[in-house]
């Protein structure tokens, strides 16, 4: 575009053409762009810049060296420009934190209008680069950044609404409200996982899939973290896996503002955050003043590209609240700004006379570069998408129904089914059987777990690990002990859009080492599976420490989440139908360690899906005396003590109560249909915590659970001295019928 076009106005010349301190041999060029920078949207201080052209030039004495100053020149002035919507949008608000993004507003922009590849006319293309925001509190960047480069969901009555219930503007970043927002972000530390999620599920597809003439493959992704991130756990146990793993297309860029919330970061934090990622094993870069000096960040950037062999973490010293009178201190982090404060920002950048949320005409135009740029890759890869699928046929099919969401007609099919003949198992056990069908029919299916595959029962047969350089193409995921990170981890698999469906797997009472980030599956509508074994005190000999009590009722509590306690072999299979069928939403499938006593006649895979059901029933046209009610392992006593009840001449219904959520979503006839209001004599059995179980069996029932940590013995004696056994449960029932 010829730089005449962006003559928005028709300034004066502050300065004649023929001054003196213009070199003659860059005068052609000079003419054109004197009258865009002497235009009031530009710095007024022309004769300063001149003066530091002319320096520059008798140095470099280069047309290139030229326009790579004056493009600096137009950046600086586009960063002035997002600043002031920064300080705009929050004092519209009246809420926000503008701290890290004025900090970081160089970083910002850089990066959407100078390196990342993205479309925003379609904020899902596949081989788009990824950007999340680990520091969320931030989010304000983000969003001026994408308005500017032209993402129809953030316009710019968007940036006026800041914080504003029901705004596509949330106060931290939001997937599911925003296109264009990769991951949910916000508990710091957080994206920093999601990021190496995103960037192990891209080498993984690019091992499987790209061919020396067709890269179908080839995006990066890129992750600003602060100083809270570089605090929590899950960011250092991330950022070990990704240098492990040596994703080099990962790159990290840690907001250094010596600044959290409560003061200066030398109150909690003196380590050398660069030297722990070398050690790490990462490629180290420092930035020392972003603000003055923005060209360091681009070739930061670029060293980062060229790297082949590791992620890349580049350090940006930056100054929290950047112009305000907040700059460089704690206070910056949020809040609004004094009225004297904001005049005496404007006045800095000669902005006095503009309007609330003004954009400077070239500013747009600028950042539509970069996504007319994107608009072209687009084009090209959608080109050698189809050449790839002309010349590999079969590898094409695979990876257009990952693309379609890595679910292939029929795949229910390779579910397994069980007999009550069939040989018993602990439901663990069934797990392992239907993960590895299942991996036969889904291309997608990809995990592993915290250093328990064994015990845990998650490896995918024949199907290699993760290992990459070495072996990429592996879908077993060796996460080691770091619970939380493999959360955070498959959260950005899940997010990826590449169809790829993540399971991650531990004890259940090590649920709560990840339990923030199963909480953003659920709010960020990630898919993940979560196996969750040795699910109560049935473990046995571990004893409390590792028996899980009320881990169960916390992950319910969690709304969205699909929490499933499968009984045997075919509600095991339920549950995975559930699980991989529901992508918007995560699942945990509960298992135990100890064998079942059976596979029970009345469980059906398909009846899963309705959350609770009833198993067995002797009442005929009548209504039941008592419904016992139970889950996982438990639901085998339910039923033994059915039957000696029946055999005492009464009426017995047994209820599995698989998943509590999809049961409340049934409808009202249904519910009273497997829980009819009139029978009141009801007991739950459950190995866990009984809070939540009064909503099942009413005032006039008994809820049978753990009310106290669990012990260490064999499991039959365990479930013994918790009254978890056939004859404890029947006297329970009997005390009710006999009211």
């Amino acid at each position: 575009m010829a730089l005449s076009s962006l003559l928005f106005y028709n300034p004066k010349p502050l300065l004649p053409l023929n001054s003196p301190r213009i070199p003659k041999t860059t005068f052609p060029k000079l003419r054109i762009k004197a009258h865009l920078y002497r235009s009031k949207d530009y710095r007024l201080s022309w004769v300063e810049e001149l003066e530091k052209l002319n320096g520059h030039l008798a140095k470099e004495n280069s047309y290139l060296e030229d326009d790579v100053f004056f493009q600096s020149l137009i950046d600086r002035r586009a960063v002035d420009n997002m600043r002031m919507l920064i300080v705009d949008a929050v004092q519209c608000a009246q809420a926000g934190h503008p701290g890290m993004p004025l900090g970081m507003a160089e970083v910002g922009y850089h990066l959407y209008r100078h390196v990342m590849r993205y479309n925003p006319k379609n904020p899902k293309w596949f081989n788009r680069d990824r950007f999340v925001l680990s520091a969320g509190h931030g989010c304000l960047l983000q969003y001026v950044c994408m308005h500017l480069a032209g993402f129809e969901s953030i316009q710019l009555e968007d940036l006026k609404r800041l914080c504003k219930l029901g705004s596509r503007t949330p106060g931290h970043p939001e997937n599911v409200l925003t296109p264009g927002v990769e991951v949910t972000t916000g508990p710091l530390g957080q994206g920093v996982a999601n990021a190496v999620g995103l960037a192990l599920a891209e080498a993984h597809l690019a091992a499987r899939f790209n061919k020396p003439d067709a890269m179908v493959v080839d995006h990066r992704t890129y992750c600003i973290m602060g100083d809270g991130c570089a605090m929590e756990g899950i960011s250092n146990e991330a950022a070990s896996l990704a240098g492990h793993w040596k994703l080099n297309k990962l790159t990290l860029i840690y907001d250094d503002n010596h600044n959290t919330i409560d003061g200066d970061t030398m109150l909690s934090l003196s380590e050398d955050i660069v030297a722990r990622f070398e050690a790490l094993g990462w490629n180290t870069i420092t930035v020392e003043n972003v603000h003055e000096d923005s060209r360091s960040f681009r070739e930061a950037i670029r060293a980062a590209h060229n790297e082949t062999n590791r992620p890349t973490f580049i350090k940006v010293k930056s100054l929290i609240g950047r112009l305000s009178a907040k700059e460089g201190t704690s206070r910056a982090h949020h809040g609004t700004f004094k009225g004297d404060d904001v005049k005496r920002m404007r006045e800095k950048v000669k902005w006095v006379d503009r309007e609330a949320f003004h954009i400077i005409p070239m500013v747009y135009r600028e950042m539509e570069k970069q996504a007319e740029h994107g608009e072209i890759l687009e084009k090209r890869w959608n080109s050698t998408l189809r050449d790839y699928q002309a010349k590999y046929p079969e590898e094409a099919k695979e990876f257009k129904v990952l693309l379609g969401g890595g679910l292939p007609a029929g795949w229910e099919n390779a579910l397994p089914k069980w007999s009550t003949s069939d040989p018993v198992d602990a439901t663990r056990g069934y797990s392992e059987k239907c993960l590895n069908e299942l991996a036969k029919m889904l291309p997608g299916l990809i995990g592993g777990s915290a250093d328990l595959a064994n015990s845990n029962k998650v490896h995918l047969k024949g199907h290699g690990d993760f290992r990459p350089p070495v072996s990429a193409t592996g879908r077993n995921v060796r996460y080691g002990v770091r619970e939380h990170a493999m959360a955070g981890i498959s959260n950005g698999i899940a997010l990826h859009g590449s169809g790829l469906i993540p399971f991650a797997a531990t004890f259940l009472t090590f649920s709560d080492y990840m339990k923030n980030s199963m909480r953003l599956s659920a709010l960020s509508h990630a898919g993940v599976v979560y196996i969750l074994t040795h699910d109560s005190i049935g473990l046995g000999e571990d004893g409390p420490t590792h028996q899980p009590i009320e881990q169960l009722v916390g992950l319910r509590a969690i709304p969205r989440l699909l929490v499933f306690r499968p009984a045997d072999g075919n509600e095991t299979s339920g549950a995975y139908k559930i699980a991989i069928a529901k992508r918007d939403v995560p699942s945990v499938i509960a298992l135990s360690r100890q064998k079942v006593t059976a596979n029970l006649d009345g469980t059906s895979v398909s009846d899963v899906e309705k959350g609770g059901y009833i198993i067995s029933d002797n009442s005929g046209n009548d209504l039941p005396e008592i419904i016992l009610i139970g889950t996982g392992s438990e639901l085998c006593l339910c039923e033994a003590s059915a039957k000696v009840l029946r055999g005492e001449r009464r009426r017995v219904r047994v209820v599995s109560l698989v998943c509590w959520r999809l049961f409340d979503c049934q409808t009202e006839e249904y519910k009273e249909s497997v829980l009819p209001p009139t029978v009141t004599k009801r007991v739950s059995v459950e190995a866990g915590s009984p809070v939540g179980w009064r909503e099942y069996v009413g005032q006039g029932g008994v809820v049978h659970g753990v009310e106290d940590f669990g012990a260490s013995g064999a499991y039959l004696d365990t479930f013994k001295k918790f009254g978890f056994t056939e004859d404890k449960v029947t006297k329970i029932a009997r005390s009710l019928l006999d009211c």
